[in-house]
Order: C-alpha cells, then sequence, then structure tokens
C-alpha cells in the first residue's frame, strides 16, 4: 500500500516563495510519475506539475510555469514542488499523487491512483 504525506503549506504574501514536499512510504517510485494537483474553493481539482521518476522528465500546467518547479530527492522518495512569485489565484488545497503505470507522465487525474490528504497553501493580496 502507497502512503502519500505532504508538508509544508501555509500563509505567504504575494510575491513570495514556499516549498511544498510530499513523501511516499510502502513502495519505491523508481518506474512512476509523481503529480500535484490543486483544488481552489468551490472549483474542480486542477493539475499542476508532474515528474517522471526516472529520468526526471517533468510537465507544467500553463498557469505555473515559469513560477513553479517539481523536483524529486531518490533517496528520501519524496518529490518537491518549489512556488515562486505566488498569485492569489494560487491559493488552494495542494495533493500530491502517485501514478504507477511506468514511464508515463501526465495531467490526467484518473491516471493517478494514490493520493495524499493535502495541504492547505494561502496566498495574500
Amino acid at each position: 500500500q502507497v502512503q502519500l504525506v505532504e508538508s509544508g503549506g501555509g500563509l505567504v504574501q504575494a510575491g513570495g516563495s514556499l516549498r511544498l514536499s510530499c513523501t511516499g512510504t510502502g513502495r519505491a517510485f523508481s518506474n512512476y510519475a509523481m503529480g500535484w494537483f490543486r483544488q481552489a474553493p468551490r472549483k474542480e481539482r486542477e493539475f499542476v506539475a508532474a515528474i517522471q521518476w526516472s529520468g526526471g522528465g517533468t510537465y507544467y500546467a500553463d498557469s505555473v510555469k515559469g513560477r513553479f518547479t517539481i523536483s524529486k530527492d531518490d533517496a528520501k522518495n519524496t518529490v518537491f514542488l518549489q512556488m515562486n512569485s505566488v498569485k492569489p489565484e494560487d491559493t488552494a488545497v495542494y495533493y500530491c499523487a502517485a501514478d504507477l503505470t511506468p514511464g508515463r507522465v501526465s495531467g490526467y487525474e484518473n491516471h493517478y491512483a494514490y493520493w495524499g490528504q493535502g495541504t492547505q497553501v494561502t496566498v495574500s493580496s
């Protein structure tokens, strides 16, 4: 059983930075992809970024491209989301997720089999 635990959320001013972490247990992620999604109040959950564990290929939503960076630490089975130049519209609950199909890196929510509990990010204007 895969378990994902996010951390690092909080309150940040617009223009500031925040780094989210997601640590996975129960399985090594050497062939799989990890993704970040977010859900703002009264909105659908949306894709933010993904990284292929083997090779490190990345994929971003247009809304965060150039501001957010996804990365990983193989030894710690941890994926990060560095959020820079944040905006009030980045306010949401951020979720990490694991896609266990080898070789795929996807922005589709239904491709991800395991999800963390979420961490709140609030950006003040």
